[in-house]
């Protein structure tokens, strides 16, 4: 097959989105299918010429310096999608450049298939106009789209529900991202103490994602701040980069924890490999997360994990099997990671436990999902010689 994925976000700017595009098009190269992907350009930073790669021209936002608005214009798509014989539309955006693609799958009569990654009325704190009526039209923008859609997929039940909640009436699969379980093979268990001069008799505590808002990561040093009260001996790891970097590290000063509390700021993938094997408990105070990604990564290498609960969190956490789940209280998340820290039973079953139950989660299995998916759509929209021609 020939699938074009249509995104607002990739390389080089780091997200779960782009995560999940690099697997399933690494899964998919691998079994002999084609990926063009259809994205932004980012005019400030200089990254080679890729092969498959369309880039659009963008703008950079104000709100997100490392982030950049395409603009959905091109007037040579039509004569590159008929170039490439694309088969397949995958739409990882409601906005920009996923309703180019909306157009072009019209246009010719191409199946449409649309990933809701995002809790998007999550994000309009980077919008300067009035909140509650942005999540409104976020919200409506987002069920519109999914309706348009031949299939929309789902990374959890959760937002399965979540989406029918809100009208979308079109089919939904759930199918998460997966994970690349081979990564965690040979992943170094003292990277971190090497690296980082973290004192080998130190429990490291580990937070992955971008640096922003929406992560709750404030809430994280707050909690961290109580934790450390009870047991001393901790670090708290923060891997990832992004706009409240700077402030986060101010409320370390002002907590009084900045020298327990070790900011990476983004890392290569096989670096976070590694900085996944040599930690010992992973902590997520996200509550706006459709599938939680980076908390199935963890649990391939090993960590029992500490979650609110809360959409993506609440299904990639097996409670009180391979993690804790908790309410959204600053007490009841410190109290969950101090549980397991001083369980060292039940740590050691999570610690057993976590890796197994990560293989469930694996990218290739996702993969086979999703081109099953693709197949289906293609026996309902065959192929014919006059494809592209324009569908009016």
């Amino acid at each position: 097959m020939r699938i074009g994925f249509f995104t607002d976000s990739y390389h080089p700017y780091t997200s779960g989105v782009v995560r999940s595009i690099d697997l399933f098009t690494s899964e998919f190269n691998a079994r002999g299918h084609e990926v063009y992907i259809f994205g932004p350009g980012y005019p400030l930073i200089h990254y080679p010429k890729e092969e498959k790669v369309f880039r659009f021209a963008s703008i950079p936002t104000p709100t997100m310096p490392d982030f950049s608005i395409p603009i959905p214009l091109s007037a040579q798509l039509g004569t590159t999608i008929r170039r490439i014989d694309l088969e397949i539309i995958h739409a990882h955006s409601p906005f920009l450049l996923g309703r180019l693609g909306a157009y072009a799958a019209r246009q010719y009569g191409l199946p449409l298939i649309f990933t809701f990654h995002t809790l998007y009325e999550q994000y309009v704190h980077y919008l300067p106009v009035a909140q509650q009526a942005s999540k409104l039209l976020v919200q409506a923008i987002g069920r519109n789209f999914c309706n348009r859609c031949d299939l929309v997929i789902a990374p959890s039940r959760l937002v399965e529900s979540y989406l029918r909640e809100i009208g979308v009436n079109a089919k939904i699969a759930v199918i998460p991202t997966g994970v690349d379980l081979e990564e965690f093979k040979n992943a170094d268990p003292r990277w971190l103490q090497t690296n980082y001069q973290v004192n080998p008799t130190e429990k490291i505590l580990l937070f992955v994602g971008r640096l922003a808002q929406e992560k709750n990561i404030d809430f994280l040093l707050q909690s961290f701040c109580q934790v450390q009260q009870v047991i001393p001996g901790l670090r708290l790891v923060i891997a990832g980069g992004g706009p409240q970097e700077e402030q986060l590290r101010r409320l370390c000063l002002k907590l009084g924890i900045d020298r327990k509390v070790i900011f990476t700021g983004l890392l290569p993938r096989h670096q976070l490999v590694h900085c996944y094997a040599s930690a010992d408990l992973f902590v997520f105070p996200s509550v706006t997360e459709t599938q939680g990604l980076v908390i199935a990564e963890a649990k391939a290498a090993g960590l029992p994990v500490v979650a609110i609960t809360a959409f993506g969190a609440a299904e990639m956490v097996e409670h009180g099997k391979d993690g804790l789940l908790t309410g959204h209280s600053q007490a009841e998340f410190s109290a969950g990671i101090i549980r397991l820290l001083q369980d060292r039973s039940l740590y050691e079953l999570m610690r057993h436990r976590a890796p197994l139950n990560a293989a469930s989660l694996s990218s290739a299995s996702s993969a086979e999902k999703m081109l099953a998916s693709y197949a289906e759509l293609l026996e309902l929209k065959p192929s014919s010689p006059s494809r592209y021609e324009p569908v009016h």
